[in-house]
């Protein structure tokens, strides 16, 4: 995030520092969330979601892209692409996407895990985890998310780089199309070599087939 900021910096652009009686401060004066994430087991969807924000250049100038991705599907649940990192163009974007994709789910207990960047943990941002009682998590180092740093990576060099993208709407249109596209179709070895998709959807099968035999397993007992 570090290397990020002076990025921005070198191009002019200003990053926003926002305060959150919300969070803890360590002994060097940095707040933080703690990370939930260390010692924790990848069980089911919707467990944690993961997410950062990167630049994309573009005829001389930054633009942005923010990805929210699913642990334990990989499934990027939210994104966006924005001129800006005012968190109503980033964060708060990527994660009412996300929330409308499980719309009707109950997203109690999930968790937020982030870098310690301020459009995670600006008063917009924080009214809308609390109203999905979404639990805050950040990493100190980029280490302590490198799943999103690593999602950043392929999406940018991968795919985006070889698309003509010369403007802000073209980057949002490349970006909806690749995130489909990835989803579908993205093989990953720790999903079998399964889609982000695909695996989701034979989780959620087999999680009905053992309801099914254990509502079987009752009846046959009654």
């Amino acid at each position: 995030r570090d290397v990020f900021e002076r990025l921005c910096k070198g191009k002019g652009l200003k990053v926003r520092a926002y305060k959150n009686s919300y969070r803890t401060t360590d002994s060097s004066g940095t707040r933080y969330f703690p990370n939930l994430l260390e010692g924790l087991e990848l069980i089911h969807p919707n467990q944690v979601w993961q997410s950062d924000i990167t630049f994309f250049s573009c005829n001389g100038r930054f633009l942005f892209i923010t990805l929210i991705q699913d642990a334990f599907t990989k499934i990027i649940v939210g994104y966006s692409a924005s001129s800006n990192l005012e968190t109503e163009n980033t964060t708060v974007i990527a994660l009412n996407m996300s929330i409308k994709r499980y719309k009707g789910k109950n997203l109690k207990g999930l968790i937020f895990h982030s870098d310690g960047g301020g459009q995670y943990y600006s008063n917009l941002f924080l009214s809308l985890t609390r109203k999905y009682t979404i639990t805050n998590s950040m990493g100190k180092s980029c280490y302590e998310n490198a799943m999103a740093e690593s999602l950043n990576g392929v999406i940018k060099n991968k795919y985006l780089r070889f698309k003509n993208i010369n403007n802000l709407p073209e980057l949002s249109r490349e970006l909806d199309h690749t995130v489909k596209l990835y989803n579908s179709s993205k093989p990953h070895s720790t999903l079998a070599r399964m889609s982000p998709e695909m695996f989701e959807k034979k989780w959620i099968y087999s999680q009905s087939q053992t309801r099914a035999k254990m509502t079987e397993s009752v009846d046959a007992n009654d």
